[in-house]
């Protein structure tokens, strides 16, 4: 595998997974690839979502992408001190992750021959805000605030499935949450996190319908993969199920999980992407094999019938 690193823009950077070519396996076919999310509530980039989630579609066969986009946080992941306002930074407010989103998109297409990328199956992936970014991309690649900003054809953006982890999809659900929340820290924490993405507490309807990729979803809206936990007291089933819903009534191809346990940001559910064990849940883990199956439908790997040696046994 090779590795590296591209920035993106003054604020984002491209982590690059390439599975490496070999004449035993691939010689020189491209490969499906994935450009991973990782979730932080918009203030940081988990790295619990990021590696770890490359090194599981690695081991699939797609070459894999960690976008950290801009986020609150210049370093670490220290939560802002939620007691006091939380002044905005305007420098790092939606749309730009999305817009980053859509650089990462064209710098691999640009690379495509040389990384062996197949650029009919480029697919986002996300976790809680990473989740949001990645839909509202996947729903929203052709608009003006994407396409039109980055001043290129809608076709050229489109990601080809989209993997959501807990996302938040809907964000009149959550201010509609704020106002009958009784859990002060969560409603912090939210009111924070609008600071974050918004630059305020109290977004505009401009801005909230834009941020709700529920009502943007249409019929070339790409296939998507669901999960989260119903136990999940951040952001809940509720998000994952509005969206599912969103999908059916415009008949695009999803599969959604919801298990019945587990708090938010489970990432892989397993001791790889845990820092306690309260992180690691077999059930909930179940997600990656589920995902996978679902993936080989849309992403299998360009094989022949037979390996080379299978062949020359048959010849003898």
């Amino acid at each position: 595998m090779e590795t590296k690193t591209i920035v993106i823009d003054e604020l984002a950077t491209l982590s690059c997974y390439l599975v490496a070519d070999s004449p035993e396996l691939m010689r020189g076919k491209p490969r499906p690839a994935m450009i991973i999310n990782p979730g932080g509530g918009y203030f940081s980039c988990s790295d619990r979502e990021a590696e770890p989630v490359a090194l599981f579609f690695a081991n699939l066969g797609y070459h894999a992408f960690v976008l950290r986009y801009a986020a609150y946080n210049d370093n670490g992941l220290e939560l802002p001190d939620l007691s006091k306002p939380l002044p905005p930074k305007d420098d790092r407010i939606f749309p730009k992750q999305v817009q980053e989103l859509g650089k990462a998109m064209l710098e691999i297409r640009d690379h495509a021959h040389d990384w062996h990328v197949d650029t009919t199956r480029i697919g986002v992936c996300g976790f809680s805000a990473g989740g949001h970014n990645a839909v509202v991309y996947a729903t929203s690649y052709q608009e003006g605030f994407i396409a039109g900003a980055l001043n290129v054809p809608a076709e050229a953006l489109r990601p080809a499935v989209a993997i959501l982890g807990y996302p938040l999809t809907d964000y009149y659900m959550v201010q509609a949450n704020l106002a009958t929340n009784t859990n002060p820290m969560d409603a912090a924490f939210m009111k924070a996190s609008n600071v974050a993405l918004f630059g305020t507490e109290t977004p505009d309807e401009d801005a909230l319908t834009a941020a709700s990729p529920t009502r943007h979803v249409r019929k070339t809206t790409p296939p998507m993969f669901l999960w989260c936990t119903a136990a999940d007291p951040l952001l809940g089933s509720r998000q994952v199920l509005a969206l599912a819903d969103a999908l059916a009534k415009q008949q695009v191809p999803y599969e959604a999980h919801i298990f019945e346990e587990g708090p938010h940001g489970l990432s892989l559910a397993t001791q790889a992407t845990a820092e306690a064990r309260s992180q690691i849940n077999p059930t909930v883990g179940q997600w990656t094999t589920l995902c996978a199956t679902w993936l080989a439908k849309r992403f299998s790997l360009p094989l022949p019938e037979l390996s080379a040696f299978e062949k020359m046994q048959q010849q003898s």
